[in-house]
């Protein structure tokens, strides 16, 4: 799901599902850079101003116009569905009737002259219709609208900054028992809604949410709240709240668990000699040398020996390294003394076990199969053979060793035995 950098600079290239081209977007450059923000700063005017109107909303500059926005929330809270004619209403009543009123302004107050009979929309228009363009660079508006850019900037900064310090260390696990905590809570409250959610009064808890934190900016209740926050300080809140923290903290501490011991697993590497006189020599003829240690034990119908690859592997028991992310917990490779178990899960054929002694499992001698060949394939120091968690590949058997019969008292060019080890998860730790 994520896309792997390819480290071009280029640009953004965008590919639709069924893999044409739709288009590409161009790389960084300081000229389309400084042009483009010119372009941004010039036309931005217009959310600032929205910001501005927002803002003096929310701090009761004008009362009226305050009250007459509860009065609105307050009916799209009690009926939700309103919420969809909003949209017109704004478009009717803050883009259409301004644009008509632009082009029919009202009359000037000239009582000496003229009697005001107040507004009327008749007759032919009077002013040129209203538009909005980008202001002049360098202009008033434009250096305006820089210091609003430069603001918000600061302002977006600080909050991303704040909003950081406060949740990413609780919730980034950098204290385990901290974040597993808050995942409890989380799931338990995130259980609890999903059954209860419905019996709630949604709507009167956002009309009350909605009045509370609007007449939160109002002057006066902002004064009210300082006060009690000043006298709850005063009689000790911050004593109660430290109290509240260090029982929270017991809590983490007697409930969340976390010495548990780390994850392990059992590895495994197959040890594998090839026989010297390979030319079909009969059983006890000929010298076994050892030729490398592989994750695999390369049976005889193994995919890697039907396509005529060689083993892959390390030379030196020494080589054999962990998986990634792993470390070995024992000191010692212990050799699997059931020799027989690991070659049925395998569903492993052309093979004759060795139940007891030095746990061997020969291949059977096959006359089709072709002895003379180059030697096996020895990974250098940066390709050793790592060893492979439990597990292995299921061959399509034609006949079983059990059941085989031809080629009895020869055995076969190769012959492997299995080694096993213990890791467990290896604890990474990250320099900040």
């Amino acid at each position: 799901m994520l896309p792997l950098d390819d480290g071009s600079a280029s640009g953004v290239h965008v590919q639709l599902p069924d893999g044409t081209d739709e288009f590409e977007r161009p790389g960084f450059t300081v000229g389309t850079m400084s042009n483009n923000f010119r372009r941004f700063n010039a036309r931005i005017g217009v959310v600032f101003k929205f910001q501005a109107r927002v803002i003096r909303l929310l701090t009761w500059r004008r009362p009226s116009h305050t009250l007459s926005f509860l009065a609105v929330y307050t009916f799209v809270c009690l009926d939700p569905y309103l919420l969809f004619i909003l949209p017109l209403a704004v478009g009717l009543l803050g883009i259409l009737v301004p644009s008509f009123v632009a082009r029919h302004p009202a009359p000037l107050a000239e009582p000496d002259r003229v009697r005001n009979l107040g507004y009327s929309p008749r007759g032919p228009p009077l002013a040129p219709a209203r538009t909005v363009k980008p202001v002049k660079e360098l202009s008033r508006d434009f250096l305006r609208n820089m210091g609003d850019l430069q603001n918000c900037m600061e302002d977006f900064s600080v909050a991303h900054d704040k909003i950081i310090a406060l949740v990413v260390p609780k919730t980034n696990f950098s204290d385990e028992a901290l974040s597993s905590a808050i995942f409890v809570l989380l799931f338990a409250a995130a259980a609890v809604m999903s059954i209860a959610a419905h019996l709630l009064p949604w709507r009167f808890l956002a009309l009350a949410a909605g009045w509370a934190s609007i007449w939160s900016g109002h002057p006066t209740v902002a004064r009210l709240v300082e006060q009690m926050r000043t006298q709850y300080l005063a009689s000790g809140g911050e004593e109660r709240e430290r109290f509240v923290q260090s029982a929270f903290d017991a809590w983490v501490r007697s409930d969340i668990i976390l010495d548990e011991a780390p994850e392990t697993r059992e590895v495994e590497i197959f040890e594998l000699q090839r026989l010297a006189n390979s030319s079909g020599s009969t059983l006890g003829a000929g010298e076994w040398e050892p030729w490398l240690f592989s994750p695999s034990p390369y049976d005889p119908l193994s995919a890697g020996r039907i396509a005529g690859q060689r083993p892959r592997g390390t030379r030196f028991f020494e080589d054999v390294l962990p998986p990634e992310g792993w470390e070995w917990s024992e000191k010692k490779w212990a050799l699997d003394l059931w020799s027989r178990e690991w070659v049925e899960e395998r569903i492993i054929t052309g093979v004759e076990v060795e139940t007891e002694g030095e746990r061997w499992v020969y291949d059977i001698y096959n006359e089709q199969e072709q002895t003379q060949h180059e030697p096996g394939t020895v990974i250098d120091a940066s390709q050793q053979a790592s060893a492979s968690l439990k597990g292995g590949h299921a061959g399509q058997p034609t006949i079983s060793w059990e059941e085989g019969e031809e080629g009895m008292g020869r055995r076969g060019e190769w012959r492997r035995r299995r080694w096993v080890r213990m890791v467990k998860r290896k604890n990474l730790t990250t320099s900040s």
